[in-house]
């Protein structure tokens, strides 16, 4: 490996490390991702990776993995260089640079889909990718507006497993909707209400859409009106809802497993 050796953070080279955050992406959509479970998975998928910056210790322990990959630069930092850069003392030995894959059209989905109207939380988002990567739940439909699927915490939380799907980002959930309905997909509401069926009830058809809600608000009505069915998981009484993660975790297993 030709890898490039790195004593100071500040040099132009290094700049892309320091400014995407969060949920921040670069005009040609390029994302960072961090720690070795989560870098390990994208060099095994066809993600194009512009840079890796980690240490001696994982670019010997990886090198098999990472010779595989067509990568321009690999930057060698000890771990100090690298807390300097996060901001904070970190736990990982290895940043990469990568650019997210194209969006998925709605028309190339596959049959069972897991769709989020509004969400806030970063880990929710990064929790439920890796829950429907694990279930065979292919497809991500997710809005513009919040996080991204690709985002670092979310990236993180989701170990990389994000990279498993197929991701449609929209603007606009009603035309999402009636979108989906005329291409064969029963739309369900994850929500709780007088209408709603419970979820041990419900009969799974062969293309599906399951749409998880806002942590707090829930789904609103205007949404819920064009939904085919309203499900809700059974609960003890007195308790009111789930994590938004562990509520659609629990449902795909139902939907995809039928039992």
């Amino acid at each position: 490996m030709n890898l490039i050796k790195i004593d100071d953070i500040n040099i132009k080279e290094l700049e892309i490390y320091h400014k995407l955050r969060d949920n921040a992406f670069d005009e040609d959509n390029s994302f960072i991702a961090d720690s070795p479970k989560v870098v390990n998975m994208l060099l095994q998928s066809d993600i194009k990776i512009k840079s890796i910056l980690a240490t001696k210790e994982y670019y010997e322990e990886f090198e098999d993995l990472i010779s595989h990959k067509d990568i321009p630069r690999l930057y060698l930092a000890d771990r100090k260089i690298m807390q300097g850069i996060v901001g904070h003392k970190i736990h990982h030995n290895v940043m990469m640079y990568g650019t997210r894959p194209d969006e998925t059209p709605l028309q190339n989905l596959g049959d069972n889909i897991i769709m989020l109207d509004a969400i806030s939380s970063t880990e929710n988002m990064g929790s439920i990718s890796r829950s429907a990567a694990a279930l065979g739940v292919n497809s991500f439909v997710v809005p513009k507006q919040g996080p991204h699927p690709y985002g670092r915490r979310a990236l993180r939380v989701s170990m990389g497993y994000v990279s498993k799907l197929n991701v449609h980002i929209y603007e606009d959930i009603f035309s999402t909707i009636d979108a989906l309905k005329a291409r064969g997909y029963k739309i369900f509401a994850a929500e709780i209400n007088a209408h709603s069926v419970a979820l041990m009830e419900v009969k799974i058809p062969q293309k599906w859409v399951l749409l998880m809600g806002h942590e707090g608000k829930g789904i609103l009505e205007d949404v819920l009106s064009v939904c085919d069915e309203i499900v809700h998981i059974e609960m003890q009484e007195g308790i009111k809802s789930f994590n938004v993660g562990v509520a659609a975790s629990i449902m795909m297993y139902r939907f995809k497993k039928g039992i």
